[in-house]
């Protein structure tokens, strides 16, 4: 029998295949075919999700890391084809004041315009991260994660000087600001890749640092949307602390960012709705955003989920679950990262030679894909009344309806029995494993063409008919043995699914 492959290139998709040979990276895959895992169904396959470039998306939820890049860790121009065929709509970066003011007083913004200006052109919105310190300045603060802020009268004028100066030239193309990154560490990472203990910053030295910098901000950009605090840890006390310090000024920001890494994403989110209802106390319009999540592709010494054999296929299980676990409980979120980062098997989606080109596509950029191609703007989730539900605790389960017409979507995984999580002794990770069990979904609603979607690999299965029973009281459907592991699965009408088909 012949497979016959229907891949529906797009102009879009044509014209970034074109322009990855200018920069001799691999181009991504746009086959049905683009990733093998060792997952068996006993359903038909019927095609693959159709890989959306941003361009062919309104708006979604996702932002992907594109940081580093004020401290040399990466190249723009050696990864930036690879962000639109991702389908993410929203980029990340951290300004760089050392990096732009290397002799007091002269700016040289050149290596942020190319970016800026590249985002622009390609439909891109940033989100442009202030920071860190700069050592030409006595007192100028720390110029390395977990650095302390500028603490002379001399280094915060210049400070002000440089937020001044590029908020005013990025008017008009930058809209959205995030504050200084992970200020509640207790350490600073040296260019020598050691740590240096450093004194942890007070809640109210936070806010006050924050409030200068986005007054300064909205001085000269008063419709910008700044996301205060950028914290590393999810501490709905730590958080309660800092906006107390800030008081009525936490009007000046949209979003209040956090980070919070855990070994299972899942586990998380009992204190995001902590961190939520404390925000909920202090404004009745500031959101919560997850600003930085992401897991390694192997094992690392150091940094966030450090010193577990993670793979590349528990990193992409693990950053859909992150995605579409915030996705279910309303909030912002963002994929740490494209490309960058120190050596080794890091957090990136892409795996880089040692002069920064590109050479590999790892599975989780498929599978992060996947999930912006899928979840956009036309969906929308459905808090309460359900029409669907399982008997198990064990499995995360969301529903989206489209908006067009209330055609849903259901999403779902295994992550465990999360009373049992304990991030020393049972973290609960996601496996390498891709064995299924079977578990009954009760829908109350009719599907009239339902599919079963694998979004590691993106495959697209025709859900049996034999497997869906009416129950005769009506309004009621049993879907049997629908198969389930600790990777995201939909349920859907196959018509809210772009397919590229298997003919």
């Amino acid at each position: 029998m012949v497979v016959v492959r229907n891949f529906r290139f797009t102009v879009l998709q044509l014209a970034s295949l074109c322009a990855f040979t200018g920069i001799g990276g691999p181009v991504p895959d746009v086959s049905v075919d683009r990733v093998w895992s060792p997952l068996s169904v006993p359903f038909k396959c019927i095609g693959a999700i159709h890989p959306r470039n941003s361009s062919e998306i309104k708006a979604s939820n996702w932002t992907i890391g594109c940081e580093g890049l004020d401290r040399d860790f990466d190249k723009f121009e050696k990864f930036r084809e690879y962000i639109t065929p991702l389908g993410i709509k929203t980029i990340r970066l951290q300004a760089g004041w050392a990096k732009t003011e290397k002799e007091p007083g002269k700016y040289d913004f050149a290596w942020l315009d190319d970016i800026v200006d590249y985002a622009c052109t390609n439909g891109i919105n940033v989100l442009l991260e202030t920071g860190y310190g700069n050592p030409i300045y006595e007192g100028g603060g720390g110029h390395y994660l977990g650095g302390s802020f500028p603490t002379s009268e001399t280094a915060l004028a210049a400070w002000d000087r440089w937020v001044d100066e590029m908020s005013r030239r990025y008017k008009g193309k930058v809209r959205d600001w995030a504050m200084w990154n992970e200020p509640d560490l207790e350490m600073e990472w040296l260019p020598n890749g050691k740590r240096n203990k450093v004194k942890k910053k007070s809640p109210s030295d936070i806010a006050a640092f924050n409030v200068r910098t986005a007054k300064i901000i909205k001085r000269n950009i008063p419709d910008a949307r700044i996301a205060g605090l950028s914290l590393a840890n999810n501490d709905a006390g730590f958080l309660e602390e800092c906006l107390k310090a800030m008081d009525e000024d936490i009007n000046l920001f949209e979003w209040i960012i956090y980070h919070g890494y855990c070994k299972n994403p899942d586990a998380s989110y009992d204190e995001v709705e902590r961190q939520k209802a404390v925000l909920r106390k202090y404004s009745a319009t500031c959101r919560l955003r997850q600003g930085e999540n992401g897991c390694p592709s192997g094992w690392v010494r150091k940094s966030a989920l450090s010193r577990w054999p993670w793979s590349e296929y528990t990193q992409a299980k693990w950053n859909m679950r992150r995605m579409l676990g915030d996705l279910g409980h309303d909030v912002e979120s963002a994929v740490f990262t494209l490309s960058g980062g120190s050596g080794g098997e890091n957090k990136t989606l892409l795996r880089r030679a040692k002069d920064k080109t590109v050479i590999d596509i790892k599975l989780a950029y498929y599978s992060v894909q996947n999930v912006a191609s899928v979840f956009d703007c036309e969906l929308e989730r459905r808090a309460d009344d359900l029409s669907i539900s399982i008997d198990d605790k064990t499995i995360a389960l969301y529903e989206y309806r489209r908006r067009e017409d209330g055609k849903p979507v259901y999403a779902f995984w295994e992550h465990g029995d999360l009373k049992k999580f304990n991030k020393e002794t049972n973290p609960q990770c996601p496996s390498d494993s891709f064995q299924t069990r079977p578990v009954l979904f009760t829908v109350r609603r009719e599907l009239n063409d339902p599919v079963w979607v694998d979004m590691l690999t993106g495959k697209v299965y025709e859900f049996p008919r034999k497997n869906i029973l009416r129950d005769k009281p009506g309004g009621i459907w049993l879907f049997k043995m629908v198969p389930v592991y600790d990777s995201p699965c939909l349920l859907a009408e196959r018509e809210c699914i772009q397919i590229d088909e298997l003919k």
